[in-house]
């Protein structure tokens, strides 16, 4: 019974259809003032009507593999051959149930065909070109389902292998910092997509000797991300006990620049920390300036050479501060900086130094955390770049 009702309610719907056809056919006739039997039209109208489209459903499956204009040229072939059959058997229809005078059914035939035939051409011909033009969409549209629902198993695909990426590239990141006596180190990393282009990296050279460094390699997601990773083999792979911060950025520069391609860099800084001597031993390469807080002073540390990747034969220098007891020392990436809040204005130097001042009492973890959620409530937490943060708390 369901699969018979809707076939009723396309046949109750045609019906109508064809009703209205021949209310409107009869206007027609009678606004030009030619006398005719509403009935003959009715029958007329639902005799060819029906015949029409059942007969145009037929030549639709034939010419619906054939291309334009094949498709129109064997539609109307195939239509002037049923004309003459549809025709004749409404003919008849009309002659025996609603006969327009005292004619006999010849006379029908051969007298009013004209009106009839180009009627039933006309309707054909807009039912074939209607026809033609859903079954266009149709399948149009069912080929965009199909690639909208390819598009989204592919996204989520990509997701997928981004959240793995994800967990690969946190898992080369300290899963938990290693200390040094005398001093507390914490890191903070936010990357603005699902994978970074920025690095931290902090483990021990030799005894009271930390490697501490900091990079931000230029773009962001997979790309970045997969650079990332090499800078950071190749830090673990050139950082000893013997080799300065300065020779560490040469060898991984001469390393980049014969891989990179054109146009990609890493800023870059490298330091030991000395917890014997109490000193910081760095070497800068085109990274921002660390902010260092002595004595209730913030200032930045200018001592920039040029960015990895670019020029294979620069020399890089080490230079030397010394860290005492409440002395806090700051690195971070531009992510932190470039963080803009309202009317476009980003958080800045400037602002990071005056916020360390007021908080430099804090310990390196409470100083990360403090300084991360001041930087994510000033720009809405709408990180425009990778943020990284690197405290160093001398105790």
């Amino acid at each position: 019974m369901k699969k018979i009702m809707p076939i009723l309610g396309s046949i109750a719907r045609r019906q109508i259809l064809f009703l209205a056809l021949s209310t409107v056919v009869a206007a027609i006739f009678w606004a030009i003032g030619h006398q005719v039997n509403p009935l003959t039209i009715l029958v007329y109208s639902i005799a060819l009507g029906n015949l029409t489209m059942l007969a145009t459903e037929q030549i639709v499956r034939l010419c619906s593999t054939r291309r334009f204009p094949y498709n129109w040229l064997l539609f109307l072939s195939t239509l002037l051959l049923l004309l003459l059959p549809v025709y004749l058997i409404s003919s008849l229809l009309v002659w025996w149930l609603a006969t327009p005078g005292p004619e006999s059914l010849r006379h029908l035939i051969t007298t009013d065909w004209k009106f009839p035939v180009l009627i039933t051409f006309v309707v054909s011909a807009v039912i074939y070109l209607y026809r033609t033009t859903k079954d266009r969409l149709e399948k149009r549209n069912l080929a965009l389902q199909r690639s909208v629902d390819l598009g989204r198993v592919q996204l989520k695909m990509q997701e997928q292998e981004l959240q793995h990426a994800r967990e690969i590239q946190q898992s080369l990141l300290p899963k938990e910092i290693p200390q040094l006596p005398g001093y507390q180190i914490a890191g903070a990393w936010r990357p603005a997509r699902t994978v970074s282009g920025d690095y931290f990296d902090v483990f021990p050279i030799a005894k009271n000797r930390m490697a501490i460094c900091i990079a931000d390699v230029v773009g962001k997601g997979v790309s970045a991300a997969l650079l990332m990773a090499n800078v950071q083999a190749a830090v673990h792979a050139f950082a000893g006990e013997s080799e300065t911060p300065a020779g560490v950025c040469v060898r991984v520069n001469r390393l980049l620049c014969e891989y990179l391609a054109t146009g990609k860099f890493v800023t870059f800084v490298f330091g030991i920390l000395d917890g014997e001597n109490h000193t910081f031993e760095y070497c800068n390469a085109g990274h921002l300036d660390p902010i260092h807080l002595s004595n209730g002073k913030a200032e930045t540390i200018d001592s920039s050479g040029a960015v990895l990747g670019v020029f294979p034969d620069w020399k890089y220098e080490d230079r030397e501060m010394r860290l005492l007891s409440g002395d806090r020392l700051f690195l971070f990436t531009d992510g932190i900086t470039e963080a803009e809040g309202e009317n476009e204005q980003e958080f800045g130097e400037d602002r990071l130094a005056v916020y360390a001042r007021e908080n430099g009492t804090h310990s390196a973890a409470e100083l990360n955390e403090l300084l991360l959620g001041e930087v994510d409530r000033f720009c809405g937490s709408r990180f425009r770049d990778d943020a990284t943060l690197l405290v160093v708390a001398a105790i």
